[in-house]
């Protein structure tokens, strides 16, 4: 991995608000006119909507965007110093393009998340986050999806630079939000049901981190070794970015 720099914290709501402010982007949530939210930040009546099969926590609400995270009246919930969410991998290179920067590769999402202390599990060592007393990060606590304890005191994201940072003072490196990188999201596998599984996903991104909505129960993708994928037209209300720069550029 040759040398680079990275921003401490996920792309907050407010540094995204000065790129629209400047460019007049448009983010593709806005352009659908829809994006998918968990299901628990709505009310009763689009809970109980029709879900997203492959994962029934999922609801596609009109005018979700980063402006509205959870659609119309929740604009309360874009906050300045949280990391803005509904943003799509084009939309984050866009925003990276307009920084001077790009997107990490996994390698370097990886070496940076390591903070220094090698090949750890998480960026604050070995130890596992519980629902009892360990909350490093912002993920779920509790029978997911249904009942959230809030242990780490966040039910959504948490500030953008919250808990402790890592070796390299980076903030969030898991949990809080998935961070798309630059690369496409590929898999080696021998397996055939894997392989035809995997050819519905070409052209999807690779994503590291989890999110706050993470719990070992289901979920156990908060590790540095983890990883998903997703169309990069994909939006939702736990995916975000983080940018670097190349040194000798900067």
């Amino acid at each position: 991995v040759r040398s680079f720099l990275m921003d401490a914290t996920a792309t907050t709501n407010a540094r995204f608000g000065r790129f629209v402010a400047e460019t007049g982007y448009v983010t593709e949530a806005e352009k659908f006119g829809n994006s998918f939210v968990f299901f628990k930040f709505l009310d009763q009546q689009a809970q109980d909507a029709p879900d997203y099969g492959p994962a029934p926590w999922w609801r596609v609400v009109d005018s979700a965007t980063w402006r509205a995270p959870a659609g119309p009246g929740s604009e309360a919930m874009c906050i300045d110093d949280h990391p803005v969410v509904h943003v799509t991998w084009n939309d984050a290179n866009a925003f990276a393009q307009w920084a001077g920067g790009r997107l990490p590769t996994e390698p370097e999402w990886e070496h940076a998340a390591r903070g220094g202390l090698g090949d750890v599990r998480f960026p604050w060592g070995n130890l596992e986050p519980d629902d009892v007393e360990n909350f490093p990060c912002n993920i779920w606590q509790g029978k997911f999806p249904q009942t959230n304890l809030c242990k780490d005191g966040f039910a959504t994201t948490a500030p953008a630079q919250s808990f402790a940072p890592n070796g390299y003072g980076l903030y969030n490196m898991v949990g809080n939000v998935w961070e798309w990188t630059g690369e496409p999201f590929k898999i080696k596998s021998l397996r055939k049901d894997v392989a035809v599984r995997l050819a519905g996903m070409k052209g999807y991104k690779l994503s590291k981190g989890g999110s706050f909505l993470c719990h070992r129960s289901y979920c156990y993708r908060y590790r540095i070794a983890a990883r998903s994928g997703n169309s990069p037209d994909s939006a939702t209300t736990h995916m975000g970015f983080r940018i670097v720069w190349d040194d000798a550029v900067t």
